[in-house]
């Protein structure tokens, strides 16, 4: 049996649902194949994937009805962030400083992902395939055609790949990719303080790499420490009293005492620039689309506005085949430079604060203090941010 779409899209995680529900109720007709079912929150345990999602993506996702499904009391804020160079450099960002209320909203991926779903559940025009994996696919130029393991096959005018940062769509369209490991992971882990954070964000650049905390609510934080492998592993492998005083003393005890209320993970961290973000009848978004260094919490950001850009081209083209290369080539040229500006900055920031000899270290944290002083400059980078 075949169904018949006009747009496909492969992966439902946070990014591709995002799109499908930007696309929903209009007159395209669109799928949404997932492999697994989200996993729902679970009660009072947290989960250790969380997000520092921007004021712009907030107000997309308002716009879109998911946030609005939100539970309140799983909503942290970031008002400032605190940064700390490796020799003494300090840099403190307000919201204040740019007339707005938050810098970043804190949530966990699962709360995200169940209220974004759960928006699209009674809309008309997405089919949600779930769970149902691709496993083969066929290129035409009238149309897509995409074979799924249970012997279902969909043909679709566009497929989207929102399949993450191993894309199988990507590699089955054959557009190349170049990478660069940062011979790093990220170690997340989530943990009660014994003193208030005050909606404050915490971020040390050190020796061993960068450790950010992230306000969540009442009195807990989220961690994200980048680091080397050998580190992560030995994080890892740490015993939960341990890990909470390693966590603890790296961070000066800003928060004091820190109990652990999830365990650490880690994720390898890499560079990726995909050679193209569109060819015909395809787009790539999200990690299919280009990875991050963590350290500025912008990957998911710029996810989002993948989806948003997108959808925009698609909705605006009315009757055009939205499979179109010349159509999709819109998208591509609308979101090269944001995301190429944000690998640059985040791959700069962490080679400038690699270990190195001491005047480099001088250098880098007097520049961090030195755009502290420097108020449009702060400005500007505050709102580039948001």
């Amino acid at each position: 049996m075949t169904q018949e779409f006009d747009i496909a899209i492969c992966g439902g995680g946070l990014v591709g649902a995002t799109l499908a529900l930007a696309l929903a109720d209009s007159p395209l007709r669109v799928a949404m194949i997932e492999g697994r079912q989200p996993a729902p929150p679970t009660g009072e345990a947290w989960d250790s994937r969380i997000y520092a999602v921007s004021p712009r993506n907030r107000h997309l996702l308002q716009q879109l009805g998911a946030w609005q499904r939100l539970p309140l009391d799983r909503i942290g804020n970031v008002q400032d962030m605190r940064v700390r160079g490796d020799a003494g450099g300090t840099l403190h960002f307000s919201a204040v400083d740019v007339g707005s209320d938050e810098l970043a909203t804190i949530i966990e991926n699962s709360t995200l992902q169940t209220a974004i779903w759960s928006a699209l559940a009674d809309r008309g025009n997405v089919s949600l395939l779930c769970p149902a994996r691709p496993q083969g696919v066929e290129w035409g130029q009238q149309a897509a055609t995409l074979i799924l393991e249970d012997g279902q096959t969909l043909k679709t005018r566009l497929l989207v790949a929102a399949d993450g940062a191993e894309s199988w769509l990507r590699q089955q369209a054959g557009i190349g990719i170049s990478q660069a490991p940062y011979e790093q992971q990220g170690v997340v882990a989530n943990f009660e303080c014994s003193r208030p954070h005050g909606f404050v964000a915490r971020q040390w650049f050190r020796q061993d790499g960068v450790l950010a905390w992230l306000p969540l609510p009442g009195n807990r934080i989220s961690i994200v420490w980048s680091t080397h492998d050998a580190k992560a592993a030995e994080l890892k492998a740490l015993p939960a009293d341990a890990l909470c005083e390693a966590v603890a003393a790296a961070g000066g005890r800003e928060l004091g005492e820190l109990r652990l209320i999830t365990p650490a993970a880690g994720f390898p961290l890499r560079l990726t620039h995909v050679k193209s973000l569109v060819s015909p009848r395809l787009a790539l978004i999200g990690d299919a689309a280009h990875t991050v260094h963590p350290l500025a919490g912008q990957g998911v950001n710029l996810g989002f506005q993948d989806a948003r850009v997108l959808a925009d081209v698609l909705l605006g083209a009315g009757r055009r085949d939205p499979g179109d290369y010349l159509l999709l080539r819109r998208y591509e040229r609308a979101r090269r430079e944001d995301v190429m500006m944000m690998q640059a900055v985040t791959h700069g920031l962490d080679r400038l604060f690699r270990p190195q000899q001491a005047p480099i270290a001088w250098l880098r944290n007097a520049g961090l203090t030195l755009t502290d002083k420097m108020g449009p400059l702060k400005r500007l980078l505050i709102r580039q941010a948001l």
